[in-house]
């Protein structure tokens, strides 16, 4: 039964003072707590990754939310930190995004839509300053922008591929023709800067040094020239105070933020994990797709500019999803395979050697079904036995907590007895091109990167611009570490393909953009809104 917030509230130890209700069952956490907090020390801190996703679906989440109600069980003070999910994948593909059965966050079907209304903030917030850009040119242009030299786009929290390019100013006094388009609103850098913000002054900081457009003698135009910052702080207020929910369990969890993984840096707000870390002795979070995005980020990306360390992780699997890494088609999952088990085992193992590089200790959790074959079973625990990973089975989406407690206890044991020596993969005082070659080369496995001429020439500019000291933020399918979304397993000898270099200024990295990848996805033949025509 889903409890009042307040009791939510009080069980997380927050003052009442502090809690913002949104209705009984959903509350923003008022800042000011943090002056509260601020000697007190921070908890540990437990990310949770995954393999390469495949259509057999690994549960990320929902594994997220078990370990947080397991380690309740066993008695230690968790919380639970979480993204938003967004509009495009709840109708197209993926569908909701707050876990599943007995380990699923609530009231799923507010956090799923609408919410407290941050993802709205955002969208607004983003196509006010392209409204100003356009009204700029329009009333004169002041500040010389070259119409077609706009890197600002729009945005709208859906899936829509018709919205990729569009041609904006038609029309009699209407405005100065342009091309343009949308973004998905969680894959525009006002959401990464939301993300990446420690603060509401950081945050506004940030916000102006974003570059919206370059003049026709190519200097850069920023944000703060537009003067729209105090404008655009008023639209998000409410937007950036965490969330506050509960698991189906009644533990406390914080949802804030939500940007994507294959795009933007997949990990939810350092306002709302630094929050959790002064409240729980132990805070699980989860960065989006396999460990090669999401975590790869949040270590190189998330956790320095948060100025923070993750104390362990999880690599979550299942046995279906190694089956079809290791060629078994998806209709035939179910059948018992224990060779293409130990042909997917690589593509795990990958991701648990990539953990390592950052000096952080791993465990691998299996989300339990009940068609996994004890020979297959077998065959997983041996190999992490063999190559010394604790390993434990999950069964939390049927049994809740209780099917959790072995996961919480190896975790917590975990914690306990193995020292976190985190560090980033890469210095970022060098070059943009070599921080690209490192990741593609120690986290993809790739043996070439080939950059295009235009990735090149753009690289150029933004090292005389004096953005080549900042982080990279690697664009490219999640469902490979290539650059395909068709190639399984653990590839080697493979080229990854830099097709274009974008300069997020604001959020302050480097977004290397890989393959196909596009920043407003498509909807698929039947799209996940159609199938809830059924239900």
């Amino acid at each position: 039964m889903i409890e009042n917030i307040e009791l939510i509230a009080k069980k997380a130890n927050i003052p009442e003072k502090y809690v913002e209700r949104y209705g009984n069952d959903k509350a923003k956490i008022n800042l000011d707590i943090m002056e509260d907090l601020k000697d007190k020390k921070n908890g540990k801190l437990v990310l949770v990754s995954a393999i390469t996703p495949t259509k057999a679906g690994e549960g990320k989440t929902t594994m997220s939310i078990a370990l947080t109600e397991g380690l309740a069980k066993i008695g230690e003070n968790v919380m639970l930190a979480l993204r938003e999910p967004s509009l495009g994948p709840v109708f197209g593909l993926k569908g909701g995004a707050t876990g599943g059965g007995l380990a699923s966050i609530e009231p799923r079907e507010d956090i799923n839509l609408h919410f407290t209304g941050d993802m709205h903030a955002l969208t607004s917030s983003i196509n006010l300053i392209a409204a100003i850009i356009d009204n700029h040119i329009f009333q004169g242009n002041e500040l010389n922008i070259n119409p077609d030299r706009i890197v600002w786009m729009r945005a709208l929290d859906m899936n829509d591929r018709a919205l990729r390019e569009i041609e904006v100013g038609l029309g009699n006094k209407n405005g100065v023709p342009h091309r343009n388009g949308f973004q998905i609103t969680v894959a525009s850098e006002m959401m990464a800067i939301m993300c990446l913000a420690k603060d509401e002054e950081d945050f506004k900081k940030r916000l102006n040094n974003i570059i919206v457009a370059y003049t026709f003698d190519e200097r850069p135009v920023y944000l703060r020239e537009l003067r729209i910052s105090n404008a655009i702080m008023k639209l998000m207020k409410q937007a950036l105070k965490p969330n506050l929910v509960q698991t189906v369990e009644n533990n406390p969890t914080l949802v804030h933020g939500g940007p994507f993984a294959n795009i933007a840096h997949g990990c939810n707000s350092i306002i709302a994990l630094k929050l959790a870390l002064k409240l729980g002795d132990i805070v699980v979070t989860e960065a989006g797709f396999g460990a090669d995005l999401g975590a790869e980020k949040f270590m190189d990306i998330c956790m320095p500019n948060a100025n923070l360390k993750p104390d362990a992780a999880v690599i979550v699997a299942t046995i279906r999803a190694l089956k079809q890494h290791g060629g078994v088609a998806f209709e035939e999952l179910d059948k018992l395979n224990v060779q293409a088990v130990k042909d997917g085992i690589p593509n795990l193992a990958q991701h648990l050697e990539n953990i390592q590089k950052f000096g952080v200790p791993v465990i691998v959790a299996i989300n339990h079904f009940a068609n996994d074959y004890e020979e297959e079973i077998k065959v997983l625990k041996d190999w992490c036995e063999e190559n010394h990973y604790e390993v434990s089975f999950v069964d939390a989406f049927l049994k809740g907590g209780d099917g959790a407690i072995d996961f919480a206890q190896k975790v917590k044991h975990l914690l306990e007895t193995t020292k976190s020596n985190y560090h980033p993969l890469y210095d970022f005082n060098l070059d943009i091109k070599t921080k690209i070659e490192i990741v593609c080369k120690e986290i993809y496995r790739a043996e070439t990167i080939e950059f295009s001429p235009l990735a090149l020439e753009q690289i150029e500019t933004y090292t005389k611009l004096g953005y080549d000291k900042t982080p990279v933020c690697m664009a490219k399918t999640p469902l490979s570490f290539t650059d395909s979304p068709k190639v399984k397993g653990a590839p080697r000898g493979f080229t990854m393909h830099i097709k274009e270099v974008n300069l997020s200024a604001g959020a302050n990295f480097i977004v290397a953009l890989t393959g196909a990848i596009m920043t407003m996805p498509g909807l698929p033949l039947v799209p996940a809104a159609v199938k809830m025509e059924d239900e």
